[in-house]
């Protein structure tokens, strides 16, 4: 990145999973401006003061504390607000919760900064990220939910860690909902451009397909099992919102499984969810139309009847 250039980034929500998104950012010096905006405004400034008293252990960076007008100019606007779940509160209920504040939230940020990309980490993530799509009037490739890439993260780790690799030498995708319908593409993995079919008797192993779906049920069941350890995730998608934010600023056109809106892609319009994708300066620039098997074709377009199911059940906005 060249020096001297403003690479600016807002962030809305400083919980668990905002801030450990801002931390992320600030120790990789990605970005020279962060702004923290919150609900509550006294959390947004101890934040910034907490982070502004580590600066002098890592790059020069302004950080500050506002409401959304100070979110002009930025590059990213990454949303991780939201509501939690209240004692007796329903699932469809939280999500008509935060349906609501993501249409006061999304209209605000495009106003002070309609030019920017914004990125969604709020849970259920493919559904608030097709809602800010739809009040945002920006186009829907500068929405971006952050979608699979956590799974995705889990599932070459687990493929790693099962094959003796390094995670980074996985080629894996998880693709569809970010939910119990999400669908890992076993037909293209492959580690080093091998086949895991291939690999695995390279590594003295047999591939047996039982096996490599419960290390799927892994997958998929992950955040139940850290919920119950430890209460909620957020390390993780912290990075893996780093990892987007990257990728737009640096303009990587890198390819992720982010949530977006689908156009036609295996047969399914007008929701979003994740497939992988060509994400650069100008967020999703391409979504990619892989050659799945006709199994994960259907598990991809069940995946979004699920969404769009659930979605009929909000209530229509006001």
């Amino acid at each position: 990145m060249n020096a001297g250039v403003t690479r600016k980034v807002a962030l809305v929500g400083t919980g668990l999973v905002g801030s450990s998104f801002a931390y992320a950012l600030m120790i990789r010096g990605l970005a020279t401006e962060l702004v923290l905006v919150d609900a509550n405004a006294e959390k947004a400034i101890g934040e910034m003061m907490d982070f502004n008293h580590g600066l002098s252990f890592t790059r020069p960076m302004k950080i500050a504390a506002g409401g959304y007008p100070e979110c002009s100019g930025s590059q990213v606007v990454v949303i991780a607000a939201g509501a939690s779940q209240k004692p007796g509160e329903t699932r469809l209920d939280l999500l008509a919760r935060n349906a609501a504040i993501f249409r006061e939230i999304v209209p605000q940020v495009v106003r002070h900064n309609p030019e920017g990309i914004i990125l969604i980490a709020t849970n259920p993530v493919d559904i608030l990220t097709y809602v800010s799509v739809g009040v945002s009037g920006i186009p829907p490739g500068r929405v971006i939910g952050s979608g699979t890439i956590l799974d995705t993260s889990r599932f070459r780790f687990l493929l790693g860690q099962y094959y003796g690799v390094d995670a980074r030498s996985v080629h894996a995708y998880i693709i569809g909902e970010h939910g119990d319908s999400e669908i890992p593409l076993w037909s293209l993995a492959s580690i080093g451009g091998v086949r895991l079919q291939e690999f695995a008797p390279l590594r003295n192993k047999e591939y047996v397909q039982a096996e490599m779906d419960e290390l799927f049920a892994r997958v998929r069941d992950a955040a139940y099992e850290i919920i119950r350890r430890k209460g909620s995730t957020y390390y993780a998608i912290g990075l893996g919102l780093l990892s987007i934010v990257a990728a737009i600023l640096g303009d990587y056109r890198r390819v992720m499984s982010v949530s977006t809106l689908m156009t036609g892609q295996y047969g399914v319009r007008d929701m979003c969810l994740s497939l992988p994708c060509v994400v650069g300066a100008n967020g999703v620039e391409e979504i990619l139309t892989l050659n799945l098997d006709p199994a994960e074709e259907t598990g991809f377009r069940t995946s979004a009847e699920k969404l769009k199911s659930t979605l009929a059940l909000l209530a229509p906005a006001p």
